[in-house]
């Protein structure tokens, strides 16, 4: 893949994450499908699994974004410890390139939690449990959370796709 191809695939699977997320919600789900539908890696069971990843954990706010957590997973699904190899060391250079997407993301967009970005996003967080909370923060957040969702698969493509 030249450089010209792989930034035309980034900006495609930022606008197909983006546009997932608006959609359907769920934004674990909406990197790694995406993914899935474009450079290919990963399967329908970790799709499926990382849906109670989102919102932080359980919608709780309080673990890491699930778009920070699907990227994760996709790294890991391509550079991670394979389960044959528990045994092999620590495959420290996946821990490295995760490493340097949760910076990024921090660095973009000023934490890695769901309530941080809550904070950051509309000023307040909110209990994604409550009907009228919810739809308070999902009308405050307009294109934010999906923006999120987009450039970590964005960043993701542009860190794993080969050249």
């Amino acid at each position: 893949m030249t450089p010209e191809e792989k930034q035309q695939l980034a900006e495609q699977v930022y606008e197909k994450a983006a546009q997932y997320e608006l959609d359907y919600g769920c934004c674990p789900q909406c990197v790694l499908a995406t993914i899935q539908e474009t450079v290919g890696g990963i399967d329908d069971a970790t799709i499926k699994a990382v849906h109670g990843l989102s919102g932080g954990g359980a919608l709780m706010s309080e673990g890491t974004c699930g778009a920070l957590t699907g990227g994760l997973v996709a790294i890991s699904a391509k550079y991670g410890r394979d389960r044959d190899k528990l045994d092999k060391g620590r495959y420290i250079n996946n821990f490295k390139k995760c490493k340097t997407l949760v910076e990024r993301f921090r660095e973009e967009f000023g934490g890695v939690t769901c309530s941080e970005l809550q904070q950051q996003f509309t000023g307040k967080t909110y209990d994604m449990w409550n009907a009228e909370e919810y739809k308070a923060f999902d009308e405050a957040r307009g294109k934010q959370c999906a923006h999120a969702t987009g450039k970590v698969t964005q960043w993701v493509i542009e860190m794993t796709a080969e050249k």
